[in-house]
C-alpha cells in the first residue's frame, strides 16, 4: 500500500519505512517538490498535524506525477499522513511543546534547541529529579482533502543533563525514558523502539463509518501504535 508522509524530514521518513516494513511503500514530500507545506498555525499538535495532512492530500495534480515505478491511477486515492510532535517539560509549563523544532529560533538546529532547553532548566534551578517530561506525537490521516482520523502517542521520561549519546535526532540526547538508564540517543535503535512502544499511550479519533487499517509507526519525537481508520475507497 502506498502512503505519503507529508514531511521533508528524511530522518522521520527513514524511521517510518523501517517500522512499517514491506506492508507500505512510504514516500515523502521530497518526491513532490511542488507541494507546499501550510503554516503551522494550530495551537495543538493535533491541529497542526491535521492541517498538514489535509493540505497534502488535496494536491491531486502532484500525485499524478508519481515516482517511477508507481501506478499513477492510485494517486487520487493516496493515503496521506502527517505528524506534529514535540517535547513537553513539566517544569517549563509544557514547553517547548508545539514549538519544539524552533525553540531557539526559526532557523535553530537540534543542538541549539537542546542548549536553550537546558539553560531554561538551569536558570529556574530545576533539580534533576524534578525534570519530568514526555515526547508527544500526533499523527493525522487524510485522503482526498478529508481528515479520516488522528491518533496520539506519549513516551514519559525525564530530562538528562549533560546530553548523552550520538544516535537519533532532536532532543534524543537529553530524553531518558522511564525505566531506562540511557537516553534515546544512547539506546540501540531496536531497543529504543521497544522502550517507546512499552511506554506509549494510545488515543484515536476516527471518522464514523470508516473501516480500520492497522498502522504501527514511531518517531524519535514520539510513539504511536493504534488503529487508524480509513475509507473503503
Amino acid at each position: 500500500m502506498d502512503l505519503l508522509f507529508a514531511t521533508r524530514n528524511r530522518d522521520k521518513s527513514r524511521e517510518l519505512r523501517e517500522l512499517l516494513g514491506r506492508d507500505f511503500e512510504v514516500i515523502d514530500l521530497n518526491s513532490f517538490p511542488e507541494i507546499g507545506t501550510p503554516e503551522e498555525i494550530g495551537k495543538t499538535f493535533e491541529e497542526n498535524a491535521s492541517l498538514k495532512a489535509i493540505a497534502a492530500s488535496r494536491d491531486r495534480p502532484a500525485f499524478a506525477k508519481r515516482p517511477s515505478g508507481s501506478d499513477p491511477r492510485r494517486g487520487k486515492h493516496l493515503l496521506v499522513i502527517a505528524d506534529d510532535s514535540g517535547l513537553e517539560v513539566d517544569a517549563l509549563g509544557g514547553a517547548p511543546g508545539i514549538y519544539s523544532a524552533r525553540y531557539a529560533g526559526e532557523s535553530a538546529n537540534d543542538a541549539e534547541n537542546v542548549d536553550k532547553l537546558l539553560r531554561e532548566l538551569s536558570t529556574k534551578h530545576i533539580a534533576p529529579d524534578q525534570r519530568s517530561a514526555r515526547f508527544r506525537c500526533v499523527i493525522a490521516l487524510a485522503q482526498n482533502g478529508k481528515l479520516l482520523g488522528t491518533f496520539e502517542g506519549v513516551a514519559e521520561g525525564n530530562i538528562a543533563d549533560p546530553p548523552r549519546g550520538t544516535g537519533g535526532f532532536g532532543y534524543d540526547p537529553v530524553f531518558q525514558p522511564d525505566g531506562s538508564e540511557q537516553t534515546f540517543a544512547e539506546t540501540e535503535r531496536k531497543t529504543a523502539r521497544h522502550v517507546r512502544r512499552r511506554s506509549r499511550r494510545e488515543h484515536c479519533r476516527c471518522a464514523p463509518g470508516n473501516r480500520r487499517l492497522r498502522l504501527r509507526s514511531g518517531f524519535s519525537t514520539g510513539w504511536i501504535r493504534a488503529d487508524v481508520c480509513r475509507n473503503g475507497a
